[in-house]
């Protein structure tokens, strides 16, 4: 039986893919990155239809009594990874901005 928010987190999951598609199409995307996220919200759609796939992972390969506490985890870890990426991200900027600032200081 599927619930109300599962309905919405597929329609939610397709309305994303749909954005990731038109970002692809755009080329605002590499081809690497469109297939990440084309990957990532089937998974998505693939775990809200079937949410009992992570019980079997949570409660018996690692041992978390909830699925929940398992799902919190995980976002959790992806936060932090993102978090440090975009701090990388940054600092190569800057570093960037700071290198083109000296040598048009210089030039001057």
């Amino acid at each position: 039986m599927i619930l109300g928010i599962q309905i919405v987190g597929v329609l939610f999951g397709l309305a994303m893919l749909y954005i990731t598609f038109l970002h692809g199409k755009r080329k605002e995307f590499t081809s690497k990155e469109g297939i990440f996220w084309i990957v990532a919200w089937v998974g998505f759609i693939i775990l809200v239809v079937f949410p009992n796939v992570l019980d079997f992972i949570a409660s018996d390969l690692l041992n978390i009594s909830r699925t929940l506490d398992f799902l919190i985890i995980l976002g959790f870890i992806f936060l932090i990874g993102i978090s440090f990426y975009n701090y990388v991200l940054i600092r190569k900027g800057q570093k960037k901005l700071e290198d083109l600032v000296r040598k048009l200081a210089l030039k001057k």
